[in-house]
């Protein structure tokens, strides 16, 4: 990001200099703002909120080119920055090795370190910003800047190429026991954006610290991590929170039912566009882009999944959204939408909409004679090995097709299995 550019006072080989002013010293909004000549206004936000601003100047050495911190703001004056600035460009431009300069100035011997200077901090923006493709929600990206701005933060100020072993500690300790799944990711995440570093030439090749294999396995106690499961609805009592269900109006309640008739997840509900959906082959495809595993996932769909899109056709028109938002025009639903009609149909706690998943799951283990395979694909799932998958060339789509008409008439309509009977619950439902 660069800042707007106040009226220059000079110019140095046809650009403007000197166009940063005192008034610039109060710009709170984080992002880079040059002042020409190679100096640079960098604002973060700290952990706090607040602005952190300092100076870093701009050069190239041994064809390179890199970004020397010149300190704080705070304690750096702006003519102070352009003086040391100017100097340091004028040493790197006579070929001066201006990196062991700086390093013998600050008390360290000049033994091969990292070429560059960025933080922590700067590291992080940069990795998720290359990397935003590979979440599909705002969610992921989310819980990565929670990670690394939050968790991590003792490591934001710190110079990339400096990070080692204790500094990552000092961020695992205090939750390694006590949030294990949360410090699992923090791990995981830091480790991400120092391997980044070393690829990008801003960490010197080397062991990671935040690796875990041969380094913090050795510091840090073994853990098991219990997967939490997402509560789940027996499938027995489907057909009746089903009848509750259709009492319900909204996008949210028709997103939720087409969830559950379809066994998808609700990303992939909410984001469904009518470009998705084939009305003559009774198909949905969810692009590879919108699916957990980045495959293109075709979805059979039943009767009721068909009528639950033609009335929101009617009544909504075909432009963007299935199941857009009631209150806004084209708006997603939120995340919590269809977790909330769950709340107030008094399942809080007892089960979820991805819980259905796993209703879908178990009724065509127990209930039916369709294969594994059918039903984990039927959850887009993968299936057996990398070896297998490859030469699998189809998806089992009329099988699938058939499995979800089955499922659709047993939630709908109560339709169970010889010897098996729908359980009510209406005590449960409010």
């Amino acid at each position: 990001m660069v800042g707007k550019t106040p009226p220059f006072v000079g110019r140095e080989m046809g650009r403007a200099i000197n166009k940063l002013t005192a008034a610039s010293l109060k710009i709170r909004r984080a992002g880079y703002y040059t002042d020409g000549g190679g100096l640079i206004l960098q604002i973060t936000t700290g952990t706090d909120g607040e602005p952190r601003r300092s100076w870093l100047c701009r050069v190239t050495v041994d064809g390179k080119r890199r970004e020397l911190g010149l300190g704080s703001a705070d304690r750096v004056t702006l003519a102070e920055a352009r003086k040391r600035c100017a100097e340091f460009r004028a040493k790197a431009k006579a070929g001066g090795d201006l990196l062991a300069e700086l390093r013998t100035s600050k008390g360290r011997p000049a033994a091969p370190v990292a070429p560059a200077s960025l933080t922590f901090a700067q590291a992080a923006e940069a990795y998720l910003s290359q990397h935003d493709t590979q979440w599909k929600n705002a969610k992921h990206r989310a819980q990565w800047r929670k990670s690394l701005f939050d968790y991590a933060a003792a490591l934001c100020p710190s110079p990339i190429a400096e990070i080692d072993t204790k500094a990552v500690l000092g961020v695992l300790d205090p939750i390694w026991t006590h949030k294990p799944e949360t410090a699992r990711r923090v791990r995981q995440r830091i480790e991400a954006v120092l391997d980044w570093a070393v690829a990008r030439g801003h960490r010197p090749q080397g062991a990671n610290p935040a690796a875990l294999k041969g380094n913090l396995a050795h510091a840090l106690p073994r853990i098991r991590i219990q997967p939490k499961h997402h509560p789940a609805l027996p499938f027995r009592q489907a057909a009746e929170f089903w009848r509750a269900l259709q009492e319900r109006e909204g996008a949210g309640a028709e997103a939720l039912r087409f969830a559950i008739l379809t066994g998808a997840r609700s990303g992939e509900v909410r984001g469904a566009t009518w470009s998705e959906i084939g009305f003559e082959a009774e198909l949905w495809t969810v692009p590879g882009t919108r699916t957990k595993s980045g495959r293109e996932h075709r979805v059979p769909l039943s009767a009721p999944a068909l009528k639950i899109l033609r009335e929101r056709l009617t009544a909504h028109g075909h432009e963007g959204l299935v199941f857009g938002s009631d209150l806004k025009f084209g708006r997603q639903l939120s995340d919590a939408t269809l977790s909330a009609h769950m709340h107030r149909m008094g399942f809080k706690g007892i089960a979820t909409q991805h819980g259905f998943r796993s209703t879908l799951r178990d009724w065509s283990g127990e209930m039916t004679a369709y294969s594994w395979e059918v039903g984990e694909m039927a959850l887009a799932h993968a299936v057996g090995s990398k070896t297998e998958a490859a030469y699998r060339r189809g998806d089992l789509l009329e099988k699938r097709r058939r499995m979800m008409a089955d499922w659709a008439r047993y939630v709908t309509e109560g339709q169970a299995a010889e010897g098996h009977n729908v359980t009510p619950i209406r005590g449960m439902i409010s």
